[in-house]
Formats: C-alpha cells, sequence, structure tokens
C-alpha cells in the first residue's frame, strides 16, 4: 500500500471525475473504433480498475464525483465495495464542477488531488509523489502528452485555476501554468502522461496490460 510518511491518511483525498457510463455518452471519440457499446465498456473498465487499485494501493480517501446521481449497477457496487463516497458534479462547465469540487473536499481535507479516469498510466506512486510535493508546494500539475492534464493537486483553490480555459484544447495545461504564474503560486510537474481520448490512443493500452480487440475487452 503505497502511503504519505508525513501526513496521516485522513488529511489526503482523490476526487475522481467519471460520467454515468451509459452507452453512447462517454468515450465518444473511440466509438468510430470500438463501436458505442465497445467505447462505453472501455469506459467502465477504466472506471473500475481505478476505483479498485486507488482503494487496493493507497490509504487517501477516495471521492467520486460524478455528472448525475441517477442509479448505475457498476457505480453502486465501487461505493459499496471500495469505501467511496459519491457527489454530484455542480457547474455549467468542467472548470466550475472542479472549482466546486475543490472547495468542497477542502473543507474536509488538508489536501486533495483531481483526475479523470482517462489515464491508466497513472499510478499510486504519482499520486504518493504529489502529496509528498504539496508538504511544501501549492499545486501539482500533471501535465498530458495532448496538451491537457491528467492531474491536478491542490491545498488550496483560487478561482483562476478553473475559468477562461479552452477545456478540452490543446492548452491546458499552458494557461494553467499561466494561472499559476499570475498566483505567484510555486507548483511541481509529474512526468508527461499519455490519457485515452482518440483511437490512436488505443495502442497504448497493451503495454499496461489491457487488451483491445473488436468488441473483446479485458483488462489483465
Amino acid at each position: 500500500m503505497a502511503t504519505d510518511s508525513n501526513t496521516e491518511p485522513s488529511t489526503n483525498a482523490v476526487l475522481v471525475f467519471t460520467k454515468v457510463p451509459e452507452v453512447g455518452k462517454v468515450k465518444t471519440r473511440l466509438i468510430p473504433a470500438l463501436g458505442a457499446e465497445g467505447a462505453t465498456e472501455l469506459y467502465r473498465r477504466l472506471l473500475d480498475r481505478q476505483i479498485h487499485w486507488l482503494a487496493n494501493e493507497t490509504n487517501y480517501a477516495i471521492q467520486l464525483w460524478i455528472s448525475s446521481l441517477e442509479e448505475h449497477p457498476l457505480i453502486q457496487k465501487l461505493v459499496e465495495d471500495c469505501g467511496l463516497t459519491l457527489h454530484c458534479q455542480q457547474g455549467k462547465d468542467l472548470g466550475e464542477r472542479m472549482h466546486q469540487a475543490a472547495i468542497t473536499a477542502l473543507q474536509k481535507y488538508q489536501k486533495v488531488v483531481l483526475l479523470g479516469v482517462d489515464c491508466p498510466a497513472l499510478t499510486a506512486d504519482h499520486l504518493q509523489q504529489t502529496f509528498n510535493w504539496l508538504e511544501r508546494e501549492d499545486a501539482v500539475l500533471g501535465p498530458a502528452q495532448d496538451g491537457g492534464y491528467v492531474l491536478l493537486g491542490l491545498k488550496a483553490v483560487a478561482p483562476s485555476l478553473f475559468k477562461e480555459h479552452n477545456w478540452g484544447a490543446a492548452d491546458v495545461a499552458e494557461t494553467t501554468r499561466a494561472a499559476l504564474r499570475g498566483l505567484e503560486w510555486r507548483w511541481c510537474e509529474l512526468p508527461v502522461l499519455w490519457d485515452l481520448d482518440r483511437p490512436e490512443d488505443l495502442i497504448q493500452l497493451k503495454t499496461l496490460g489491457i487488451e483491445v480487440d473488436g468488441q473483446d475487452l479485458l483488462v489483465g
């Protein structure tokens, strides 16, 4: 189990942002390669995989921030099996939803990490490094190969981190860096990681033991 030797586990929380895994509503850019059912099944597997390694390999509090609180069997099973708490995203865009979640979580926890389920290369070591850095830094950024970011670690919140960014574009990491500089915050960055958004990203899954073969998806 990964631990942060400098703090008690209850001071740190991981906020996982996800959508209800319904057919045709998730991983839509992968539908041309996998079909709507295949893309949704891959999303379900990635979500299940991530929540289970968070529960099994770390001792951080896990908050699942979901697009809607409508009942879904996978979500209910994750709540029951993994000891996480379920929260509904609030806001008109991704930035506003992350902002509200961070504000809420930091009322209870000293340090939080915000992430999605699109980066299967992310590990417990990345999270441990992030929380360790937050002992002395104001923020931690996990940049993605496509110019966005896969992780944001915080111990305080500022609106500029979440406003005036073109979410989903190739400059989100850079505009977030600009916001951090404007705040005069100190931050560290994790190594660049890849996230899974486009059909050409699927080949990288095999390096992690996640096989994609037409409609047959096997997570190792």
